[in-house]
């Protein structure tokens, strides 16, 4: 029966699919499609990590000793009992067979398919009985980790066969991610993945998963509350990622309705891409610079053909992320910069030093960060960075010597005190000094601040004392200014970007940089959005930052905007106590 689940539409676009269901705790398992020649290989991978994790249970239970609690004894009998049970097995075996999914896929997919079965059970101790089977799956995936197969590892041999197996008639099924939550690290392991689409519980508008859907231009709802628990595996979906709604088994009608809007959406995303080479100037010739958000330094190709004019923001907080061991020294580092300055062919690039901490976790200190009580308000980005120097100093190191290879810009992100700023310039001039005295080659940098904490917004002059250039962050300052978190679905209703202080905040800003003569950018999700964009040109913006996929929609609304006309416009926008009805 067909039913519709509402959230918030977070990346626009239709996707329409299968369902996978993945818990967040296997949100890093592999999805990919194996060939028929693998897959017995496969079946064979479930076999042996199966038999391996019976071996162990069995030895625990020969070594236990004889005054263990029987307790104890008697669980390890109902995990070996699980192991074996006929509909585990069973059932991986025919996802693999079936629908040729690798071996970890399969165990998971099985998994989410009996949970539900377990949470539908009326006995409270055979419901609990689904946590054992957790256990179980999750001892399952680490023995296959530790089974050396090569189909595993092949990471670009993967990405090809999925393409050739996509377009295989029996296997063209397209497939929609639907989760709990997704980390920014769990996003980027389905950054070049099968998913069309995909749908979150939770989250809002700004929080990083959803923009990190934006960055890879898919459709995506977050927000929906019970989204994972009402939709089955494998049930058709239907993500309409411009109404924010999910649409679960729909009717042929339905389906043909969508099939439609699909299709104007690729004429409609053609059509801007005949914009890609046009010079983004206003009508009355004022330019406007287009720059891209990037996560890896891969995603320079993205922004090149979205016709950006440089890297506006370099989110290089995804290179720590996802890393359970040590942090990227400097070398891999300086690697990583370069590449991505290469990449820009010789446009300027702004690489913001890391902003961990809040929805941004390292791996390594995520039970420090559970523990903090508010961790949007705790020890996070620039607080991060000074309460450890060596780190911080390790990649201002490595952003000098890449800028040797283009032009950089450093940014750092949410700054307040002047205590914070001199500590920061001290330890550039450290990692300078550093530099110099090891005969390293390194490049100049034009220094910027992010404007995201509205004691920054409120103390201009003194950040402009300090540095080249400032950019606004739109996400957080919305934030801050309203006493909301961002990635809670339950308030978003409140997150508003024509808030007539948030608003204020930035109009002054830009206007204090125009006034004083220094680079002024807006690089949060305000800068994308075609709503925003006339008011934002009216306050005297002429440097936007977004990501990629955005580029062209902004360019068509610059293309047709008078900017010397909006002024007067903007500042009726800005007195008015319902902002967004003018816009």
């Amino acid at each position: 029966m067909t039913f519709s689940v509402h959230g918030l539409a977070v990346s626009r676009g239709i996707a329409i699919g299968r369902a996978v269901l993945v818990a967040s705790s296997r949100a890093d398992v592999a999805h990919y499609f194996v060939e028929d020649a693998d897959v017995r290989s496969e079946i064979h991978r479930v076999r042996d990590a199966r038999n391996t994790v019976v071996e162990e249970i069995s030895r625990l239970q020969r070594d236990l000793p004889a005054d263990a609690p029987h307790e104890l004894a008697a669980l390890l009998d109902v995990h070996l009992m699980l192991l074996q049970d006929e509909q585990l097995i069973s059932g991986v075996k025919g996802w693999i067979s079936e629908r040729h999914y690798n071996a970890e896929w399969a165990l998971t997919t099985q998994y989410e398919m009996i949970a539900r079965q377990f949470d539908e059970m009326e006995d409270e101790y055979l419901r609990e009985r689904k946590a054992d089977l957790e256990q179980v799956v999750e001892r399952v995936l680490r023995a296959m980790k530790g089974v050396a197969s090569p189909v595993q590892h092949r990471n670009q041999g993967v990405r090809k066969q999925q393409k050739e197996l996509l377009h295989d008639d029996k296997l063209d099924v397209p497939l929609v991610l639907v989760a709990h939550d997704l980390s920014p690290a769990d996003m980027l392991q389905f950054k070049q993945s099968l998913f069309a689409g995909f749908a979150t519980d939770v989250g809002g508008r700004t929080s990083h998963t959803a923009i990190v859907a934006r960055s890879m231009d898919i459709p995506a709802v977050v927000g929906a509350r019970s989204a994972s628990q009402l939709i089955k595996q494998d049930d058709w979906v239907i993500i309409d990622g411009d109404a924010g709604v999910l649409i679960v088994d729909p009717s042929p009608i339905i389906l043909a309705e969508y099939g439609f809007k699909q299709r104007q959406g690729a004429l409609e995303r053609e059509r801007l891409n005949r914009l890609r080479h046009t010079p983004a100037v206003t009508l009355d010739g004022q330019k406007v610079e287009l720059l891209a958000n990037i996560e890896m330094p891969e995603d320079t190709s993205g922004a090149i053909q979205a016709g950006a004019v440089g890297v506006g923001l370099f989110r290089s907080e995804f290179l720590f992320m996802g890393r359970i061991g040590n942090l990227p020294d400097e070398e891999e580092q300086y690697l990583a910069y370069r590449q991505a300055i290469e990449g820009m062919q010789g446009l300027p690039v702004t690489i913001r030093t890391v902003d961990i901490g809040a929805d941004k976790p390292l791996e390594r200190h995520t039970k420090a960060q559970e523990a903090q009580l508010n961790p949007a308000l705790g020890l996070r980005a620039i607080r991060w960075s000074l309460a450890d120097p060596p780190m911080f100093l390790t990649q201002l190191r490595a952003i000098l010597r890449a800028a040797a290879h283009g032009q950089v810009n450093l940014l750092v992100p949410m700054l307040a005190h002047a205590s914070e700023i001199r500590q920061t310039m001290s330890l550039i001039d450290h990692a300078r000094a550093t530099l110099d005295n090891k005969g390293q080659v390194y490049g100049p940098v034009k220094l910027g601040a992010m404007i995201e904490i509205p004691a920054a917004a409120l103390t201009l002059k003194l950040f402009l004392k300090y540095f080249d250039f400032l950019s606004i962050g739109t996400n957080d300052l919305i934030q801050y200014t309203l006493a909301i978190d961002r990635a809670d679905e339950a308030v978003a209703h409140l997150y508003d970007p024509c808030h007539p202080a948030v608003l204020r905040l930035v109009a002054d800003t830009i206007a204090e940089c125009n006034a004083q003569g220094k680079g002024i950018s807006v690089c949060g999700e305000m800068a994308g959005d075609v709503n925003m964009t006339r008011l934002l040109l009216g306050l005297g913006l002429r440097c936007f930052s977004m990501h990629p996929s955005q580029i062209l929609s902004v360019k068509q609304q610059i293309l047709r905007a008078d900017a010397g006309k909006l002024q007067p416009w903007a500042q009726e926008v800005l007195a008015s106590e319902d902002p967004a009805s003018l816009l």
